[in-house]
């Protein structure tokens, strides 16, 4: 995936889409970023396009992905709205495949379940209170996945924990079984997941990271 130099981003307006945002800036990437409130995103940079639109629109989809080579996603569920994780997923994969681009990264929570997982007791109990309290947004978070494994897209779903908001950076764990630790910072996330894009360890995969 060298050949990777034009990125679409959707969540590069929230709190860890902005530390995605900065990073896939330093390593040299133009992006194409999808915002709904433009006017509120204060990183100005020649080298990004932006697209108003909401990632449950087809059409703005369409417009975002034109002319990428890759998609990285750490948009989440917003409050009280409709669900996003999976409308936002079909429409991602259809326009890839109208575009030709193979590349999907995408950012999800402890809360999903694959075939291959052996959680911890206490990865367990977070998933289950997650499903118990947020059953319909758990539920559709499930369902991306589903979505992910049908399609032939080359994805990669970064599964983590509760995320600091901080540039610090350590050690990080990475499990495809369990997560293995409590936490990780955005800039580590944004780190792997800009890293990964561009040089694929976990292809069709949903790997856990944390800080050690």
């Amino acid at each position: 995936m060298k050949n990777i130099k034009t990125v679409a981003v959707l969540g590069g307006g929230g709190r860890t889409g902005k530390y995605l945002v900065n990073q896939l800036l330093k390593e040299g990437f133009s992006l194409k970023l999808l915002l709904r409130n433009p006017q509120e995103f204060t990183i100005q940079k020649s080298n990004i396009e932006i697209i108003k639109g909401d990632a449950i629109d087809a059409k703005s989809i369409q417009l975002l992905l034109e002319g990428c080579d890759a998609v990285i996603s750490t948009i989440g569920q917003r409050q009280g709205e409709p669900l996003v994780a999976s409308s936002a997923t079909k429409n991602i994969l259809n326009s890839m495949n109208d575009f030709g681009i193979k590349r999907y990264v995408l950012l999800a929570g402890l809360n999903i379940d694959t075939p291959f997982d052996k959680k911890s007791t206490k990865t367990t109990l977070a998933k289950e209170w997650m499903k118990t309290n947020f059953p319909v947004i758990q539920e559709d978070r499930q369902k991306t996945y589903d979505i992910l494994v049908k399609s032939d897209v080359n994805w990669t779903q970064v599964r983590v924990p509760f995320i600091e908001f901080s540039d610090v950076s350590s050690e990080i764990s990475i499990s495809l079984d369990d997560c293995l630790g409590d936490k990780i910072s955005a800039i580590d996330i944004a780190r792997f997941m800009v890293q990964e894009m561009t040089d694929s360890k976990f292809s069709r995969q949903s790997p856990f990271i944390s800080a050690i």
